[in-house]
């Protein structure tokens, strides 16, 4: 009988201690950990962010509410309380973590984009422009180089 080989999906699983980003309601754009599952479609999460307007308050929230995030905080306790935590939140450096991500950036980039005014926008299309210049006329230089050797 052959051997047969079960290899563990690489998706992000729903569990305690795993940091999720909220997509909806009033806490839009916030980091908070799951403390404790529900059920299939709930979990208890709570979120001692040190950010300004960054904290989540501890309630239920429904699953399809928020994204999870690839950020674990380790041995985290089920229905750990506020305290424990925030200490554990602080040891895995959530934070910084989710700072460091190219999804956060992007998430910033884009914000910063959004609130631009028609004037900021006009002067980002002329920057672009010029920037495009000058690589096309390098690139002209080095084709006329090489066609001459």
């Amino acid at each position: 009988m052959p051997e047969i080989e079960i290899h563990a999906s690489a998706w992000r699983l729903v569990e305690v201690g795993r940091v999720v980003l909220f997509t909806h309601g009033p806490y839009l754009g916030r980091l908070a950990a799951i403390v404790e599952i529900i059920d299939h479609k709930r979990v208890l999460v709570d979120g001692p962010s040190k950010k300004e307007n960054g904290e989540v308050p501890r309630h239920a929230v429904g699953l399809n509410n928020m994204i999870v995030t690839p950020i674990v905080i380790p041995s985290l306790p089920r229905a750990a309380g506020r305290g424990p935590v925030a200490k554990a939140w602080e040891k895995a450096e959530v934070e910084s973590k989710w700072d460091q991500s190219a999804w956060a950036k992007r998430r910033e980039q884009r914000e910063k984009r959004r609130a631009l005014t028609d004037f900021e926008r006009f002067k980002v299309m002329k920057l672009k422009k010029q920037a495009r210049f000058e690589v096309r006329k390098s690139m002209s230089k080095v084709r006329s180089a090489a066609k001459a050797s």
